[in-house]
């Protein structure tokens, strides 16, 4: 919604001042179509030419995601450390084989059928599994799974990254492929120099405009997405972090609630469950 919103800021921002100034929109009309089509063919070609097949699939799936709002929500991190706490004090008053038949099955576990947001994340859910079914085998201390932590939130990391990154290279060439569309109209122009001055003037003008819409495209639409798609990589990242940290507590003998609240910790400020509102929820748990 806010990308929508900012997008409608930028046009009128930018060609409502160009109405007060007293501009024509006429050569604007005339001349960006073509534009448009020698920048944005030019900027989509490379854009596939720089990027693997794995990038694009994960490009194209991750656009439509950028304008809607986020799915990190508080209530959201509330759930996940409510379900976290159930797991891990069944765990502990049942001991850890008792939870086996929940890692080994998410989907048909009642423990994860409580929080269907969580379960319907299968990537969230399996990096919960994972570790658990380690805890379970208890072949592995808890500096060996934090290593093996690390190295897989490093991994979906860089693969939250490639989009972004590949945006971002788009929204930083836009401006030079408005430099080739501004250049083409230049040799249009000079190619016709025995034309009378106010066409060449309306050739120049229009040759001006593939430079304008190159920029205005760059920094004004593109590379604010790929700014937008790392945020929300970052966002993405730090649920694991909170998992991580939530499940390696545990493992150093702390109990659930304490665990819980070690996971609390390292979430963003901004979405953050305050501690009583985590107090609360275990309390709630734990008479339920």
């Amino acid at each position: 919604m806010f990308v929508i919103i900012g997008y409608i800021v930028v046009i009128l921002a930018v060609f409502g001042g160009y109405a007060i100034a007293g501009g024509h929109f006429g050569v604007l009309a005339v001349a960006a179509p073509i534009e448009m089509l020698i920048i944005g063919g030019a900027a989509f070609g490379a854009f596939l030419v720089g990027n693997n097949q794995k990038v694009l699939k994960a490009t194209f799936a991750a656009i439509p995601t950028l304008f809607k709002g986020s799915r990190y929500t508080k209530a959201r991190y509330m759930s996940l450390l409510a379900l976290l706490y159930d797991i891990l004090q069944k765990a502990r008053k049942e001991g850890l084989m008792s939870i086996e038949q929940d890692v080994d099955e998410p989907q048909e576990s009642a423990l994860f059928a409580n929080y269907p947001e969580i379960q319907a994340d299968h990537h969230l859910v399996e990096f919960i599994t994972d570790y658990l079914r380690m805890m379970v085998s208890g072949n592995l201390n808890a500096h060996e799974i934090e290593s093996l932590m690390d190295s897989e939130i490093e991994t979906h990391h860089q693969e939250q990254h490639a989009p972004a990154g590949a945006i971002q290279k788009v929204g930083d060439g836009l401006p030079a492929f408005g430099i080739v569309a501004a250049v083409l109209g230049v040799v249009k122009t000079m190619a016709s120099v025995n034309q009378p001055p106010a066409v060449l003037g309306q050739m120049i003008a229009g040759a001006l405009v593939g430079t304008f819409l190159g920029i205005l495209l760059s920094y004004g639409f593109v590379s604010p997405l790929g700014g937008l798609l790392e945020q929300k990589g970052e966002e993405a990242t730090k649920e694991l972090v909170c998992v991580k940290t939530t499940l390696l507590a545990s493992m150093q003998g702390y109990a659930p609630a304490i665990a819980v609240e070690f996971g609390r910790k390292v979430l963003f400020s901004t979405e953050r469950p305050s501690f009583s509102e985590l107090e609360d929820a275990v309390k709630q748990r734990k008479t339920a």
